[in-house]
C-alpha cells in the first residue's frame, strides 16, 4: 500500500512535459494575434487623432504666442531627414515646428527689421505612421477651402493650390494667418496613414481670423 502511494506522489511531482509546454505556448501565441489583429484598427484611430490633435493643439499654441508676444510665428511642416529639427526616429514621418521672429534693430532712422530665429522653440513630431496626405476620392473639408476635392497624395494647401508658399505661414500679432508677406490665406492640412482610409484626418486654418478646426473622416466623408 506504501509503495503504490509512493509511485503516486512521484507522478503528481513530474509536472509538465515539453510537449504540453509547447502546447500552452501555441495556444497562447494564437490567442495573442487574433488580440493584436482586432486591436490593430483601435489603434490605428488612436493614432490618427493624436496627430490631429497635435496639429491642432500646435497651431493654436501658436496663435496665443503671436498675440500674447505681439511676434511673429513662423509656422514648418518639415519632413522627417537627418541632420534637421525633424528627426527620423521611429515611424515619424513628419512634424510641424514654430519659430520666432525677432527683432533687429537698425540705427534710426532706419527701421527695426525681422529675421527668423536660428531654431524652433517648439517641435512636435507626428504621431507614428501618420503623413501630410489625401486619399483619392476624398472630398474637400466643410470649410471648402480648395472648392475641390484634393489630388492625392498631396496633403497641404494654401487655399486650392498644393504644397506650401514659398514665402512660409505665419501668424502674425493680430492673430491671422498669413504667407510670408502678410496676406492672409486659408489653409488645409491632411493626414492619414498610407493606405487606410478610416484614418483620414483633415485641421483647416482661417486666414482672417486664424481659427484652427480639426475633422475627422472616412475617406468619403467628414465630420466632427
Amino acid at each position: 500500500m506504501k509503495r503504490i502511494e509512493v509511485e503516486r506522489g512521484r507522478s503528481f511531482e513530474r509536472g509538465f512535459s515539453i510537449v504540453e509546454l509547447m502546447i500552452v505556448m501555441i495556444v497562447i501565441f494564437i490567442l495573442t494575434g487574433f488580440a493584436v489583429i482586432q486591436l490593430r484598427p483601435a489603434w490605428q484611430q488612436i493614432q490618427a487623432n493624436a496627430a490631429m490633435d497635435e496639429v491642432k493643439s500646435t497651431l493654436r499654441q501658436a496663435r496665443e504666442i503671436a498675440i500674447s508676444e505681439r511676434r511673429t510665428i513662423v509656422v514648418q511642416l518639415p519632413a522627417a531627414a537627418a541632420a534637421t529639427a525633424c528627426p527620423p526616429t521611429g515611424n515619424v514621418f513628419a512634424c510641424i515646428t514654430l519659430t520666432q521672429m525677432t527683432v533687429v534693430p537698425a540705427i534710426p532712422p532706419a527701421p527695426p527689421t525681422q529675421v527668423l530665429a536660428a531654431n524652433p522653440f517648439l517641435v512636435v513630431p507626428l504621431a507614428n505612421n501618420v503623413q501630410f496626405l489625401s486619399y483619392g476620392g476624398e472630398p474637400d473639408t466643410p470649410d471648402g477651402f480648395l472648392g475641390v476635392a484634393p489630388t492625392a497624395p498631396s496633403g497641404l494647401y494654401f487655399g486650392s493650390t498644393a504644397g506650401v508658399p514659398g514665402s512660409g505661414l505665419q501668424f502674425q500679432s493680430n492673430g491671422t494667418f498669413t504667407n510670408g508677406n502678410g496676406n492672409p490665406i486659408n489653409f488645409t492640412i491632411f493626414l492619414g496613414e498610407l493606405n487606410i482610409l478610416t484614418t483620414a484626418r483633415a485641421v483647416t486654418v482661417l486666414g482672417n481670423t486664424g481659427k484652427v478646426a480639426g475633422y475627422q473622416g472616412t475617406g468619403q466623408a467628414w465630420f466632427q
